[in-house]
């Protein structure tokens, strides 16, 4: 009789979702350690991943990210020798008292993402611009390097 109870017990607390919800944590971490940032979402687990554009013109390379109800001391950008990162972290923080919610459709949560670089950029000339939720970086190319090309003219004899 006993043995009956406790597996009644563990049937109430039994979530039929709770065993899909940890299988997607787990196949989401897998997807992330294979692909890196790679947004696949989760339930009950807050996620933000910005839109990022990149666009390379002759003189620079111009990065565009989407930080909507974000702030520039929210925002970290390091720069390496091939590769460009964006991270942070967008915050929920409000308190709404005698409210009732249907739907909230907000996301927030720590980002990261990682660029690479097409070309080497002149690091101390790199501009960056935060207006409106949209962050801007001017990238500007180095020039190529002049005395190491050389043209070489063929002798007759």
């Amino acid at each position: 009789m006993k043995n009956w109870l406790s597996k009644k017990e563990n049937m109430e607390n039994f979530s039929p979702f709770s065993n899909l919800q940890n299988f997607q944590k787990e196949m989401n971490q897998l997807f992330g350690r294979f692909f890196g940032d790679f947004p696949l979402g989760s339930w009950g687990e807050e996620t933000f991943h910005p839109k990022v554009n990149v666009v390379e013109t002759e003189q620079n390379i111009q990065v565009s990210a989407e930080l909507p109800g974000m702030s520039e001391k929210d925002i970290d950008i390091t720069l390496s020798e091939n590769s460009l990162s964006i991270k942070g972290e967008k915050k929920q923080e409000s308190e709404e008292k005698d409210k009732t919610f249907h739907r909230v459709e907000r996301s927030y949560g720590f980002f990261q993402r990682s660029i690479p670089l097409p070309g080497q950029v002149a690091i101390d000339k790199v501009e960056a611009n935060f207006k409106a939720g949209v962050l801007n970086i001017t990238l500007p190319k180095l020039e190529p390097d002049k005395a190491k090309t050389k043209k070489i003219e063929i002798k007759t004899s």
